[in-house]
């Protein structure tokens, strides 16, 4: 067969070394345009981008040729070198959690992804990310990195 057909929908989240406040509000609008860049680059359809000083959430459509740590990846290490010219010091937590997203809850993760602020005005990221591993099936254990 010489095509490949997919539609992996993903709801990537990453944090900051230590969930430090490290990503400044007056540098988050040009991180999420930054990131659509990286990954217009890399041919991956970014449908929505947005977080918080602490961590970010990503909404992607995963190519059917491209690993998904290779995604996480490549994003991660251009949006820490491009962080780094205005923060010096900038890291990424390693590590990274992936969720699927049935087509027909799209709007409802976009929805969320793009209210991170209002969000996060009444939920910790550490309570929100213990409540989507818990959604996801995914025991929190010492072996993961956010917890």
């Amino acid at each position: 067969m010489s095509h490949a057909y997919a539609n992996n929908y993903l709801h990537c989240v990453f944090s900051t070394k230590d969930r430090a406040p490290s990503i400044p509000k007056d540098l988050q609008a040009k991180l999420w345009a930054y990131l659509k860049g990286i990954a217009r680059n890399l041919d991956i359809p970014l449908i929505a981008v947005g977080g918080t000083e602490n961590h970010i959430h990503l909404l992607l459509r995963l190519p059917a040729t491209m690993p998904l740590a290779t995604a996480i990846q490549k994003l991660k290490a251009n949006s820490s070198r491009w962080l780094n010219q205005h923060r010096p010091g900038f890291e990424w937590q390693p590590g990274y959690a992936a969720f699927s997203v049935s087509p027909s809850s799209l709007a409802p993760v976009l929805t969320y992804i793009c209210r991170q602020e209002q969000h996060h005005a009444t939920r910790d990221f550490d309570e929100e990310f213990r409540a989507m591993l818990a959604k996801a099936g995914i025991a929190p254990g010492a072996d993961l990195p956010f917890t």
